[in-house]
């Protein structure tokens, strides 16, 4: 949705929303709450650049030009940006000042063409029909050292590690497939070419995988999925997921929560047995996370009686969050949702009478084969 957009973009987006121009006031009172039957967003960043309005389900992009357009070197400069946002497949229009306020009914009327053009010339199909999740996209975190499952860890990456004769990476990639979650970004540091290869020679179990490359160093959770966030160019809700646990929770019922609640995060979760738990209010809304060993918590709100649970390395997360995410370089999610959980609602969904294991540790393996055939 942002093409990469650094967070001095996001920084100078922010401002500018706080000052429109007249113009620009004038036609987001025509845009704003889907009144023409899409989306907009003002002050969008993109790539490098700022978008006056930007609707991502037709990728169309709207720009009103003040009289300094006129001149030579900004009209260059006008058209070098064009081309590049126009490289990721987004639709340019472009009005004057006089137009927007002179004429905003013709304004209007070309909006409403244009809309009606795009999408006439798109057909979108969804593998699951009306009402269901195609078109989401998922991330598995595979980068991981797993230290926890050595020997194996000291010649193979984790996300090979063999359940019953397949590998845990198939086994969650044929479990987001089967929720019509098809198109995966996988995050690569250790071994990174084994699971290269193997993707490559399985033809990706059947789905389209990219990879983000953590060679140079892992980011973490956090960090991982920040540096994957281009590939997040869609409106929809994104799924996060962990490549060592294994599960047969209802995804559709998750993300089904998500939809109706609309929280900037969902966190799986249950009230199995652990050392570190996030905390819940009597809501379901994330306060806070605990260590049990070390005694270390964290409060991002204040309630009584909070409930702790313990969280299953799954999220469905908003694609806003990345425009909120201040933290750079390595960092855990878990920083991310207690610093946003202050402003923002978080919530929980409780898949306890789901079967579910880390397989984190060789004794694991053996539990998970007894679990998943």
């Amino acid at each position: 949705m942002h093409y990469g957009a650094s967070n001095l973009i996001f920084q100078k987006a922010e401002e500018l929303r706080k000052f429109p121009t007249h113009e620009e006031e004038i036609l987001w009172g025509y845009l704003s709450e889907s009144q023409l039957g899409v989306k907009f967003r003002r002050q969008h960043p993109i790539f490098n650049y700022i978008a006056d309005f930007y609707c991502h389900s037709i990728k169309l992009v709207i720009e009103i030009d003040g009289s300094i357009h006129d001149k030579e070197d900004v009209k260059i400069n006008d058209e070098r940006r064009q081309k590049e946002i126009e490289s990721f497949g987004i639709t340019v229009i472009r009005f004057t000042n006089n137009e927007v306020k002179n004429t905003p009914e013709s304004v209007l009327q070309s909006i409403n063409e244009e809309i009606k053009k795009i999408i006439e010339s798109n057909t979108p199909s969804s593998p699951l029909g009306a009402g269901g999740h195609g078109g989401r996209r998922a991330m598995l975190l595979c980068a991981g050292y797993g230290t926890r499952l050595k020997p194996w860890t000291d010649k193979h990456p984790k996300a090979l590690a063999i359940v019953n004769n397949k590998p845990l990476l198939q086994r969650n990639v044929e479990y987001l497939a089967s929720f019509g979650i098809t198109d995966i970004i996988i995050n690569l540091h250790h071994f990174a070419d084994q699971i290269r290869d193997a993707v490559k020679e399985a033809n990706g179990w059947g789905t389209k995988i990219s990879f983000s490359d953590e060679t140079d160093a892992i980011l973490e959770t956090g960090g991982g999925l920040k540096r994957a966030a281009s590939f997040f160019d869609t409106e929809e809700s994104l799924v996060l997921m962990n490549v060592d646990i294994l599960t047969d929770l209802d995804l559709h019922k998750m993300i089904d929560q998500h939809n109706k609640m609309k929280p900037l995060a969902t966190l799986a979760t249950t009230n199995r047995g652990t050392s570190r738990y996030f905390l819940f209010d009597e809501d379901d809304t994330l306060c806070g996370w605990r260590n049990t060993k070390t005694g270390e918590e964290k409060i991002s709100r204040e309630t009584k009686g909070l409930i702790q649970k313990a969280f299953s390395g799954i999220h469905i997360i908003s694609p806003d969050i990345f425009s909120l995410m201040k933290q750079e370089g390595k960092f855990s999610m878990v920083d991310v949702y207690l610093d946003l959980a202050q402003t923002h609602t978080i919530k929980s969904f409780d898949h306890s009478d789901s079967k579910f294991i880390d397989v984190g540790k060789p004794e694991s393996i053996l539990k998970a084969e007894a679990l998943f055939s």
